[in-house]
């Protein structure tokens, strides 16, 4: 029997609420014991971490395409060309994946730019990457065994990747946890480790550090700026400050405190980034930023990473974000559909990428992408207002130098309705590989002790490798 979207749906959003919270309680005691034991390292080299969230949960089954089984019996065609949702074959950027026996898949004809990276093995492709409690199957989560809370929710699976946190929310994310544990390599620096410049995000926030949060929109130095002038008389500006200080001072609750340790810090930022950074300007072949939300986002990050020896930054940490990934509806739409979006991500990594090559930290800037969940392989609707509807695992890039690029990473899914990969009957993607997996593999790239990995990602113990390769 066929089932219904809202019968997916209610049947998602169950949780096995006794043995979860039992393996809650447990993770929390580890997470407790790892960090009171994990050690900062003295570092000496520049590392970055760049993370663009596709929003909205990318339709990955359109991003990255099987080449060769396009027209296979039950699979991509037959399930989205009458539909209207298929990529046709012909449009299609052809990729060879050597850990997938050299079969061909095609990347979505608007990522033009990340093909021509793809082949010059600077970027590659990690498959299936979803929110896991624990290893996985269909026969398995079809007999009741644990699965993230709240899987098909966009406020709850966007929290989870950005936590790794897939039994409760959580008050950290993985990048502020790495942070706590390696912000010390910044030694007195004014520019914390985490940087956002998509507003404060969980992603970014720690247990004992804070991020700084630019404003794409604005130059750098300005963004920084605590202003406390106005429409005041001549001459008041010294008992102004000294009347701010004051309130910046005031210890006498709990976010009076928090508000002053945030505008502290971004005086101290702001002090040491007097002036706008500027960018060396593209060189012939290379690509300049477009003016887009997240090329905009993506010149800062730039811009921030030219002036690491001037701010004194060892370690950085960066989160972009791309809205508008929730394509139930109007995939294929000209304004603002995945298509577009697509496009826009692109050209801005491109950009981002020559950028780490005239700044010369290519092989130090390493930039992948995460988004909520991907989406059902069975389309929703049809015609000029096809799309999908939330689902689980999902592909992401993996940028820069250091990648072993030209190939997947991970398991690339059976793409067949009720296969042996999918949840449901609707192609819902078993991930096959932990978004724990995934994050820990950057961050022991990134420096971080393979005995603090449980301080940072509590559940990838559970899994057979923490490291999945794809660094070098």
């Amino acid at each position: 029997m066929r089932e219904t979207r809202r019968s997916f749906l209610r049947k998602g959003a169950c949780a096995v609420a006794g043995a979860m919270a039992a393996a809650a309680a447990e993770e929390r005691a580890g997470f407790v014991r790892a960090l009171a034991l994990a050690e900062p390292q003295t570092l000496t080299d520049y590392k970055a971490l760049v993370c663009v969230f596709l929003d909205g949960g990318n339709d990955g089954n359109n991003t990255v395409v099987p080449f060769d089984d396009y027209n296979a019996a039950g699979g991509y065609a037959s399930v989205r060309t009458s539909s209207g949702l298929a990529v046709p074959r012909d449009q299609l950027l052809p990729v060879t994946a050597p850990s997938h026996q050299s079969l061909k898949f095609g990347l979505h004809p608007n990522l033009p730019e990340l093909q021509a990276l793809y082949n010059q093995r600077r970027l590659a492709v990690m498959c299936n990457t979803g929110t896991l409690v624990q290893p996985l199957t269909r026969p398995l989560y079809r007999a009741g065994v644990g699965h993230p809370y709240q899987l098909f929710s966009h406020s709850d699976q966007i929290q989870q990747q950005q936590t790794v946190f897939p039994t409760e929310p959580a008050r950290t994310g993985w990048a502020g946890r790495l942070s706590d544990l390696m912000s010390a390599a910044n030694g007195a620096s004014p520019v914390p480790l985490c940087v956002s410049t998509a507003g404060a995000t969980l992603f970014a926030t720690g247990g004992r550090t804070r991020q700084l949060v630019l404003d794409p929109e604005r130059r750098i130095n300005e963004s920084l700026r605590v202003d406390v002038g106005g429409d005041f008389p001549p001459g008041s500006q010294a008992a102004r400050r000294a009347a701010f200080d004051r309130i910046r001072a005031d210890a006498s609750s709990t976010m009076a405190l928090t508000v002053s340790q945030t505008l502290n810090e971004a005086m101290r930022a702001g002090a040491a980034i007097t002036a706008d950074p500027q960018l060396p300007p593209p060189q012939a072949g290379q690509s300049d930023f477009p003016d887009t939300s997240i090329g905009r986002q993506l010149r800062h990050v730039a811009k921030m990473i030219s002036i690491r020896e001037q701010v004194g930054t060892r370690r950085q940490v960066f989160f972009c974000n791309l809205l508008g990934f929730d394509h139930h509806f109007n995939q294929h739409n000209t304004q603002f559909g995945q298509d577009v979006l697509l496009l826009q991500l692109s050209r801005a990594l491109r950009a981002f990428y020559d950028a780490t090559v005239r700044l010369g930290v290519a092989s130090q800037v390493t930039t992948f992408t995460l988004s909520d969940f991907g989406r059902t392989f069975e389309p929703s609707g049809a015609g000029a207002v096809v799309g999908s509807d939330h689902a689980w695992g999902n592909h992401h890039f993996i940028l820069g130098d250091a990648v072993r690029g030209g190939d997947f990473y991970g398991t690339y899914p059976t793409l067949a309705l009720g296969g042996p990969d999918d949840a449901f009957e609707r192609g819902v993607w078993i991930p096959t590989t932990s978004t724990d997996q995934f994050a820990a593999t950057l961050a022991l790239w990134f420096g971080l002790p393979q005995s603090s990995l449980a301080a940072v990602f509590p559940f990838v113990g559970r899994f057979a490798t923490p490291n999945l390769g794809f660094m070098s």
